[in-house]
């Protein structure tokens, strides 16, 4: 009786943590189907599917650039914290040097900053660098928090691996980089893809460096496309197309969590229990 009311508690607590979790989302996607007067009722179930919310997203504002900027900035954030940091997990992971320990340390003290204490130097950069109002500079400024977070777990994964591979690849003549392209990165998937999304994640849905980075509505990013969406007057906020394309940003990250929710899985629980 007991080990029973022990599982009904048990997914009683999971169905509460999934409830609250999916709930907003799901309203929001409810609300995004209504129009007019029906988006100021309370009604859990949907008992119109009105896509015009959708249609007005698109129409009323570039959004399509919107989507298209986000998609350009996180890929290529993605690409480059990945890259950068795999060589410098190899780096920090397999070669013994002076200062390796005070040096991952200071690659992980950066993250730890807050965005707005470092919001104006970075404008000074990006302005200095000719790249306001542009892409790029979206894209160097927030490798300043995935850089430090993708390194520091690489890091960890990559000193975890056998030593007995590397020494087998050396032994037949693989440079460096084939050492980490053909041996390690095969081995490390489940933590390229975690830190990968995470990376994504962070670029997709990052608010304060692309409000103040950018200046023309075809430059911006979506979060930014949906903080400035407006009604008629500055009083009227059109909800119906707010919650539209906040499903449309959402379904995205959704979607990616789903395909590569296993993986994520094994990324985060490497290295946690070592035989």
């Amino acid at each position: 009786m007991k080990k029973l009311l022990g599982w009904v508690g048990f997914y009683l607590l999971v169905a509460a943590i999934i409830l609250y979790s999916v709930f907003p989302f799901y309203y929001a996607i409810v609300t995004s189907l209504k129009a007019g007067s029906q988006l100021f009722s309370v009604e859990y179930f949907p008992t119109t599917w009105n896509w015009d919310n959708y249609v007005s997203v698109f129409r009323e504002q570039p959004f399509a650039y919107n989507l298209l900027n986000s998609v350009l900035v996180s890929f290529s954030v993605v690409a480059l914290s990945l890259f950068f940091g795999v060589t410098a997990a190899f780096a920090l992971g397999r070669v013994q040097f002076r200062g390796r320990g005070l040096l991952l340390m200071t690659v992980l003290a950066v993250s730890m900053f807050p965005q707005v204490a470092v919001l104006s130097g970075m404008f000074e950069l990006i302005r200095g660098l000719g790249l306001y109002n542009n892409l790029l500079g979206l894209v160097i400024s927030y490798m300043i928090f995935t850089l430090p977070f993708t390194v520091w777990v690489l890091t960890t994964f990559m000193r975890d691996l056998p030593k007995e591979l590397e020494e087998a690849a050396i032994m037949d003549g693989a440079s460096p980089w084939e050492i980490i392209v053909k041996v390690f990165m095969p081995l490390m998937w489940p933590a390229l893809v975690t830190t990968g999304l995470l990376a994504f994640i962070a670029a997709w849905n990052e608010f304060l460096f692309a409000l103040t980075f950018t200046l023309t509505n075809t430059q911006r990013t979506v979060p930014v496309a949906i903080a400035l969406i407006s009604g008629a007057s500055q009083y009227e906020l059109p909800w119906g197309n707010i919650m539209a394309a906040s499903v449309i940003v959402t379904l995205p990250v959704v979607i990616l969590v789903l395909i590569f929710q296993r993986r994520i899985v094994s990324g985060l629980t490497a290295g946690a229990v070592k035989g």
